[in-house]
């Protein structure tokens, strides 16, 4: 069943104008992102559907402003977003994180658990916190997640499952409390009992914090479970968007309806003919 907040109005976090990006100049130029517009509201969770090849991850690294954008604007809480130099940049990362696909490229491996926990506390500006109360908010994240912070100091990342790996970032989450979190394929490297874990603590948190989720996806499936709001991408392009139940119950686009169609259903023989 879909998570859903109250319908009411709810502020903008994240909104786009026209954001495109272009790799490369002359016949070499490849258009991975091409004019699109969106508006992420507080505390709504957002996935953004397409197969590998259609922007949604080019897209992604814009709004983390890891890549600059080519074209168009972006706007965070209401003005233009301004991340030039180091300062601003650290500055708009408290604010919105992100969990990626794959856990074991996550870490640094070299860095034990307790540091990877401490910095996000250094991050909050909790330095000069006791000692203790440190180790008091860590358990509390730790917890959150079903995880012993007594069982996992003095450990490297390396020694946990893929699946507490996951959940080990999703307690980094909960230290940081950043406004934004953008989850890219967090659970396409896990199993099954896992992935419903995750699943339900991101939006656990997203409920305890009015922290706005942004998935991205090619699962259509997942889309429909957990959004609020779904954008279809296709090309570089959103082909569709709108309320999640209205997207997938009642597609438009073909692309749209592609994607329902191409998940098996158990009750009914499976076409491998186009695979």
């Amino acid at each position: 069943m879909r998570v859903s907040n109250s319908n009411e109005e709810r502020k903008s976090c994240l909104r786009g104008v026209g954001v495109t990006k272009v790799f490369g100049t002359g016949n070499k130029k490849t258009v991975a992102v091409d004019h699109v517009d969106f508006d992420f509201k507080e505390g709504d969770i957002v996935t953004i559907v397409g197969e590998s090849g259609s922007g949604k991850t080019t897209l992604s690294k814009m709004l983390l402003g890891l890549i600059a954008v080519t074209e168009g604007e972006i706007y965070y809480q209401g003005k233009l977003r301004d991340i030039k130099g180091s300062r601003k940049k650290k500055e708009y990362w408290k604010n919105i994180q992100a969990i990626f696909q794959d856990p074991f490229a996550s870490y640094n491996m070299f860095h034990k658990i307790d540091d990877v926990l401490l910095d996000c506390l250094n991050m909050r500006g909790c330095k000069d916190l006791p000692h203790e109360q440190k180790v008091e908010m860590m358990t509390e994240a730790c917890s959150f997640v079903n995880l012993k912070f007594e069982e996992l100091t003095n450990k490297y990342p390396f020694e946990l499952s893929g699946g507490q790996q996951q959940r080990l970032m999703i307690a980094r989450i909960f230290l940081l409390k950043p406004k934004i979190l953008l989850a890219d394929e967090p659970t396409s490297m896990i199993d099954a009992c896992s992935r419903s874990t995750i699943l339900d603590m991101l939006t656990k948190l997203r409920d305890e914090i009015n922290m706005t989720v942004i998935f991205i996806t090619h699962d259509i499936g997942l889309a429909y479970k957990i959004s609020d709001k779904v954008y279809i991408m296709e090309h570089g392009k959103f082909v569709e968007s709108g309320d999640a139940e209205e997207v997938i119950i009642h597609p438009q686009a073909d692309y749209t309806k592609r994607l329902i169609s191409d998940v098996p259903k158990i009750y009914e023989e499976w076409d491998l003919s186009t695979v």
